[in-house]
Parts: C-alpha cells; sequence; structure tokens
C-alpha cells in the first residue's frame, strides 16, 4: 500500500457514484484510506473532493462547503425523481414563450434563505431508512422539510428575451440544497410541471472545475510515481476556517494532542493550528469544562 496525504479535486464523470469513485481510486492509487465529500448523484458530473490519507480525517468539513452547479431546468414534464433519469409523471405544454422578466422575478423569490422538501429519490433518512429505498417499494412518506441557502441564482443565456422550454442557470448555494427540488419548485412557480434536466458542479468550496484532474490524469501520475504532486495540502481543504500559526514548542505539543491555555486573541469556535512551515497540525476548539483552555478536535499529524 502506497502512503499518500492531501486532497485529490477529482472530476466525477457522469454514471458513476460517488462510492464509484472511491473504489476506483483506492485501485489506481494502491490504498485504502480515501473518502468523498459528499454525494454526487451519478448523473451529475463536476467537482468531488477525495480525501486521502490523513486528509480523510477533515472530510467532514469540506462536506459543509458551499457548492456551485451549472444547470439546466426543463419545463412541461416532471418526473419520479425529479431529473432526467425518472419515469413520467406530469405533463403540460408550454404554450407561450416565458418572458426573461417572469424568470427574472421568480429566480428572485428563490435567493436567499428557503426551505425545502427533499425528493423521495434521496438518501435523507425517515425512521432509519433512507427515502428512496421507500420509493422503490412504492412507498410514500412524509418527508422532514430542510432549510437551505441560496446565495446566488441567475440565467446563463444572456441573449435570450423568451425561454420556450430549457432555462440554463447558475446557482450557488449551502450544503444540503437539492438542485433538483429547486429546479421543480421553479417550475411550478412559473406555472409547469419540470424536472433537472443537466447538472454540473462547478465549485466545491475552494475547489473548482478548472484545477479538477480526471481518472486518465490520476492513472497517468500514478504510472509516474507522481500522484503527491496532484494532491492539495489539508491547509487548503480548511482554508475557510480561523487559522493559528504557532511555534515550534507549541507545534510539538499540538502533534501531541494537547490542552493549551487559550490565548488572548482567540475568538472563535474551531480552529485550525498550523506550524511555520505552513502544515496544519491540528483542528482545536474551547474546551468544553475549561473555558481558559483549548482541546484538539482532529491531530492531522
Amino acid at each position: 500500500m502506497t502512503d499518500y496525504h492531501g486532497i485529490l479535486p477529482l472530476y466525477k464523470p457522469k454514471g458513476m457514484t460517488s462510492h464509484d469513485c472511491v473504489f476506483k481510486l483506492r485501485k489506481l492509487l494502491n490504498t485504502k484510506k480515501i473518502g468523498h465529500t459528499g454525494t454526487l448523484d451519478p448523473e451529475v458530473d463536476g467537482v468531488l473532493p477525495m480525501c486521502i490519507g490523513r486528509a480523510t480525517k477533515i472530510s467532514e468539513y469540506l462536506t459543509a462547503y458551499p457548492k456551485s452547479y451549472d444547470g439546466v431546468i426543463s419545463l412541461g414534464t416532471a418526473t419520479t425523481t425529479e431529473d432526467q433519469t425518472g419515469d413520467i409523471i406530469e405533463q403540460k405544454n408550454v404554450a407561450e414563450p416565458i418572458p426573461r422578466k417572469k424568470v427574472e422575478d421568480v429566480f428572485k423569490q428563490f435567493t436567499g434563505h428557503i426551505e425545502q422538501q427533499p425528493p423521495m429519490y434521496s438518501a435523507v433518512k425517515v425512521k432509519g431508512k433512507k427515502l428512496y429505498e421507500y420509493a422503490r417499494e412504492g412507498i410514500e412518506v412524509e418527508r422532514p422539510v430542510r432549510s437551505v441557502t441560496i446565495y446566488q441564482l441567475q440565467m446563463t443565456d444572456n441573449e435570450k428575451d423568451y425561454f420556450e422550454k430549457e432555462i440554463p442557470f447558475f446557482v450557488d448555494c449551502s450544503k444540503g440544497t437539492y438542485v433538483r427540488t429547486l429546479a421543480v419548485d421553479i417550475g411550478r412557480s412559473l406555472g409547469y410541471p419540470a424536472h433537472l434536466a443537466k447538472l454540473t458542479r462547478t465549485r466545491s468550496g475552494p475547489f473548482h472545475l478548472k484545477e479538477c484532474y480526471t481518472f486518465d490524469r490520476i492513472e497517468k501520475a500514478a504510472e509516474e510515481n507522481n500522484v503527491q504532486s496532484i494532491l492539495t495540502s489539508i491547509g487548503k481543504g480548511l482554508a475557510f476556517m480561523a487559522s493559528w500559526v504557532v511555534d515550534d514548542k507549541t507545534a510539538d505539543l499540538v502533534a501531541n494532542g494537547a490542552v493549551l491555555p487559550k490565548t488572548k486573541d482567540f475568538q472563535n469556535d474551531v480552529f485550525a493550528v498550523y506550524n511555520r512551515f505552513g502544515d496544519c497540525l491540528a483542528i482545536y476548539k474551547q474546551h468544553p469544562k475549561k473555558k481558559q483552555y483549548i482541546k484538539p478536535v482532529k491531530v492531522l499529524i
């Protein structure tokens, strides 16, 4: 087994599940310690950061990143899965082109904090069972409503004044947003059944589509014994988190998981600790019982 540590910004192709990607990378890199940072539906392509080696310790933090997508809403047809893979359950002819202004007004309604009901074909659990398991058995259950945030929502076709059936769009949203459901709800607000016809994740936190590696490129790096060069540091994965750079003596204490006195400038509940060389050593937080101290959540070296 090889010993790699870091984050691999993977381009996930269509037709593969996130677990498929983990399995394939384990074979390519000859290592078992690999984890993904949140599932992407098989028909969705794009950015899927993969945590390798010690980086698997921070996967939960990467999962919480905001994400961006390019997609296409198809009006006139609703499906069981809310995307193009499902069976048709409702149809309505789009008789007249929809003015751009009307679409813009509807997009504004879905910008900011909104509530969503997850689709039946999703991995959300109800009473210990995933919704898609109920759906496959033909059982309809009450789905929990969740609050999400849409930071930005806009059309990506700037030339059209009217839309006949398909609306290309860009969305920047919080963790837990179902873009399929967003597409359906937008269609409903425009007066039509709808589904998500196409989706590409273009960003996950600090990782963008243009810097992702395909499986072919990863395989080549493995053949050249050059895998570590395509991995991103754990520090970049935690770039959104408050940071603290420590001296060499404190770095040794951090590496051993020591409880430390809280410094005067401590302001954050959770923060990443770095040595003077820029290596991320650990994640620390306020001690739950001793308010004058901080304690490690994860030790990364």
